[in-house]
């Protein structure tokens, strides 16, 4: 952290909102509540409303979805990340993700009455929750681009090289989904990787 005098939650604002002054931001964290969430339980089931928006303090989530015939895994959030369902949290509808603990977790967490109250705070909240959104977008894009361009070996390459922690916190299968590959194929090119 750049900033000795924030708090975690304070310099991810920062980074993810852009610029804002000490009165702003400490207004801002103020509307966030601590929440523990224990190893399997549950941020969001599908099909519910998402009326809140958290920062991870410590543990993981898993983000994903059960299909007919399988749970694909969308992301796995450790600290430092924001978690919603934004399509659900922006527009009120039904959640398509579940989102579950895999650790014992503490986030700090806005409720969407809470969220709404921003633009009273802080006076080019639209801008800065505009380049949010951009932000969120534009990490979608990356993963996007890296299925479509890279091999499976490739992505398991990057990944691995931005994640390392990841691969001892949390059931490798899942990790293997988030990439798109069956755990045969995974377990293929980790095998290949170690040796």
């Amino acid at each position: 952290m750049e900033d000795k005098n924030l708090t975690e939650l304070e310099y991810s604002i920062k980074s993810y909102f852009g610029v804002l002054n000490n009165d702003e931001l400490k207004s801002i964290t103020s509307l966030f509540k601590i929440e523990k969430l224990n190893k399997g339980d549950f941020f969001l089931e599908t099909n519910k409303k998402c009326n809140r928006l958290s920062f991870i303090q410590s543990g993981y989530l898993r983000i994903f979805l059960e299909t007919e015939n399988k749970e694909i895994t969308q992301w796995i959030s450790p600290k430092g990340y924001f978690v919603t369902d934004l399509s659900s949290f922006i527009f009120d509808k039904p959640a398509r993700w579940t989102i579950q603990a895999l650790t014992e977790t503490v986030i700090y967490t806005i409720e969407k009455k809470e969220y709404e109250k921003l633009n009273k705070i802080v006076k080019q909240w639209n801008e800065l929750e505009k380049l949010f959104i951009v932000h969120c977008f534009t990490t979608l894009e990356d993963r996007i681009f890296s299925h479509l361009s890279m091999t499976a070996e490739e992505r398991y390459i990057s990944f691995f090289e931005n994640n390392k922690e990841l691969f001892n916190h949390v059931p490798l299968n899942y990790i293997a989904s988030m990439l798109g590959m069956t755990p045969e194929t995974f377990s293929r090119i980790r095998k290949k990787q170690i040796d």
